[in-house]
């Protein structure tokens, strides 16, 4: 600090020294300095008001890239300096007045508290004798921070005239003691009968009105601030006003720290901020730049949600109040935990199967207030909503005897093992019919006991996962998929009807390059015709967490639209997935589940696969994610997209043999087709039974 003072102290010093040989008043001086202090760093505040309409503008899409890597940190960094670097946007670039404005400060204390020095110009060794003798009048031993203040009050008192021209026969010998003086006593630090050379305390007098103008001062320019600042205008009530009073706080408490001068210069510093403010929103008008009509929907949007969190809060302290109750922990013998309410589907037919095959009572926990669980009204299944810090409680507090659950990282995040009871089983419940090692991160399954897997290659995986990293052997339940089970039934007794046009449903991922997001233009364009009836889909999570993408795309096809090209975004119903003749997408699971209910093949674009696990090839075992594109279809590259429509024709040229081909690969692949459901209940009842495991499932802890 004292270095940043010595150094910005000299030049200073001859601003404000300038100041004040133009208007011979030390407080005018000061003001005029504050103002060319705004006039020379005016092109920074413009800089900032440029940087800061980046920033809001680029909010939506910085929110995007958030639940875009929600799952990783890293690539969310990279992303988001990709796009700092695409804006031209400076993080820093908002915090360069305070960087320019504290050294400035700094260097102001210094002129005020060394007038001698920095405006006087005075030579050091008659400084240093001056503040000798200021000590000696005083009888003080020290006189504290400001020596040469005290030096200047005490040359401005006629009676120590004679004391300081004892100098000239002392320590400044030879020195011209009395025109020292003079220009001493020259500087009136005085400015509407204040002593600007002080430092304000709490006695009622003219120097207290200091502090008092340096908070009314930044009221006034939070004020302002809050209504016309472009970062201030996003911030929530709270936020602005909770800025506006530990501005006030701040600078009322400032200005008790330091000099009148350095108060001063701080009160017209804010007031002097408020025309500035307008006049760089006239050169750079936010308005000019930023899609305000949309960051309020945004914003409209999050109110609403809030206002449905603070709700469900409060539901869940109602349920976990309920559930906690008496001795029911203890006496639950069976608990389903589920994300929400679209995870039910994974449990349905093992729940089904529990209840028609015994008498076990279902503790169901959901993390959804909505969930359909709530609708069964079955007095066999005990529904809970629990969220929050309640359900990290109580997944700790569990005594039960198993718990199935779809969540994969258990004992990694928020939800753990039970604190409670050390041998609780847990099973784990895939909610895909692929590959769990690609698509999970690595050891994502360690903390479970059991496995219920669709496939054989899940099973394989599982084995080679954990002689990879030599973690405990888990028993492996050959499954099934109970989705796929409930998709062919629901398939069966569909009255099959031959498309007048041939459907192609696009139904991409809401991962990073997804199709919507990469090459859905030469899509379109390529497909909407006479010959076919295109229907985008996207994904439930797309429309969700990137709803600027969502109206960019209507407007951009908002011409284009027609009864043979939609983009559907009501997902209530599965019948454009089951009709349609041909399914174009990247990554997305839902292929499979397309062409193994339907028998009909999937064309694949190469967008970048979604690899969760970045250790995927440590194991020799190719994921079914990457092996069965080629199976139920085929894949293409981006490039290839403006020319689709060859392969759609090829497709539908074809389509009987793959057919074939997809149906003869479902049967190899899945488990229990058509009763995983059963096989699923029938492991779970016998180990809460106590009982030994069925032919299915006996040899389940061998190698699968």
């Amino acid at each position: 600090m004292d270095i940043i003072g010595e150094i910005l102290g000299t030049p200073l010093g001859y601003v404000l020294k300038l100041c004040y040989d133009i208007f011979k008043d030390y407080g005018l001086a000061i003001i005029i300095f504050t103002l060319l202090t705004k006039v020379i760093l005016f092109p920074v505040s413009l800089l900032v008001q440029k940087n800061s309409v980046k920033m809001i503008k680029m909010k939506p899409q910085l929110d995007q890239l958030k639940y875009q890597y929600v799952d990783d940190k890293d690539a969310l960094l990279d992303a988001q300096s990709e796009l700092y670097k695409k804006e031209k946007y400076s993080p820093f670039a908002g915090m360069s007045p305070l960087f320019i404005q504290l050294p400035l400060i700094f260097g102001l204390i210094d002129v005020v508290y060394r007038p001698l020095k920095h405006i006087l110009h005075i030579p050091a060794e008659v400084i240093n004798a001056f503040v000798e003798k200021a000590k000696e009048l005083s009888g003080l031993a020290d006189l504290g921070s400001a020596p040469e203040l005290k030096v200047m009050q005490l040359v401005s008192d006629g009676k120590n005239y004679d004391a300081f021209m004892s100098l000239e026969q002392g320590a400044l010998s030879g020195y011209d003691v009395g025109g020292f003086i003079e220009k001493m006593q020259s500087i009136n630090m005085s400015f509407l009968g204040i002593d600007l050379s002080s430092v304000p305390t709490l006695a009622l007098n003219l120097l207290f009105l200091i502090p008092l103008f340096a908070g009314i001062s930044a009221l006034l320019m939070c004020i302002v601030q809050n209504k016309i600042n472009v970062l201030q205008i996003e911030q929530g009530f709270f936020g602005r006003w909770g800025m506006t009073i530990f501005m006030i706080a701040f600078s009322t408490y400032f200005a008790f720290l330091v000099p009148g001068g350095v108060g001063l210069y701080w009160i017209f510093g804010n007031l002097f901020s408020i025309p500035v403010m307008y006049l760089v929103n006239m050169i750079y008008n936010p308005n000019k730049y930023i899609d305000y009509k949309t960051l309020n929907n945004l914003k409209e949007k999050a109110k609403e949600e809030a206002k449905i969190n603070r709700e469900n809060k409060a539901l869940s302290k109602k349920y976990y109040k309920e559930i906690c109750r008496g001795d029911n922990l203890q006496n639950m013998d069976l608990v389903f935990y589920s994300e929400g309410s679209g995870f039910y589907k994974y449990f349905e037919n093992i729940i089904e199967s529990i209840l028609k095959n015994s008498d076990i009572t279902i503790t169901y926990i959901t993390n959804d207030p909505k969930d359909a669980i709530f609708k069964k009204n079955n007095p066999r299944i005990k529904p809970y909503y629990i969220s929050g810090n309640q359900l990290i409680t109580l997944m700790m507090k569990l005594e039960c005897k198993i718990v199935v659950m779809t969540t994969p990282d258990l004992e990694k995040y928020h939800i753990k093992r039970s604190k409670m009871k050390k041998n609780i089983e847990y099973i784990y419940v895939d909610h895909g019919c692929t590959s769990l090692n690609l698509t999970y991160r690595t050891g994502a399954l360690d903390y479970f006991d059991t496995v219920f897997v669709v496939s054989r290659s899940q099973g394989l995986e599982i084995r080679a996962m954990e002689n990879l990293r030599n973690t405990h052997k888990k028993r492996i339940v050959k499954c099934g998929y109970g989705l796929m089970d409930n998709m062919l039934e629901a398939y069966s007794k569909k009255e099959k009807k031959e498309n007048e046009k041939p459907v192609i449903l696009i139904a991409p991922s809401w991962q990073y390059d997804n199709i919507l997001d990469s090459c859905i233009d030469d899509i379109v364009n390529d497909l909407v015709c006479d010959k076919y009836k295109v229907i985008i889909r996207p994904h439930p999570q797309y429309i969700k967490r990137f709803p600027v993408r969502m109206e960019e795309m209507f407007e951009r096809y908002k011409d284009k639209l027609s009864e043979d090209f939609i983009i559907q975004t009501d997902f209530s119903s599965t019948d454009t997935v089951y009709n349609s003749d041909i399914m174009i997408t990247d990554w997305s699971g839902i292929a499979f589940e397309y062409s193994f209910t339907t028998n009909r093949p999937t064309l694949f674009v190469n967008t970048q696969m979604k690899v969760v696990n970045k250790d995927y090839k440590k194991i020799s075992i190719e994921p079914f994610d990457i092996t069965g594109r080629n199976k139920v279809g085929r894949s293409i590259e981006k490039s290839e997209c403006c020319n689709i429509s060859k392969t759609v024709e090829d497709f539908l040229v074809h389509k009987d043999d793959y057919a074939e081909q997809i149906s003869n690969l479902r049967n190899e692949y899945f488990y229990n087709l058509g009763s995983s459901g059963e096989a699923g209940a029938d492991y779970i009842i016998r180990r809460i039974k106590g009982l030994p495991l069925g032919n299915t499932n006996k040899d389940t802890n061998k190698d699968n």
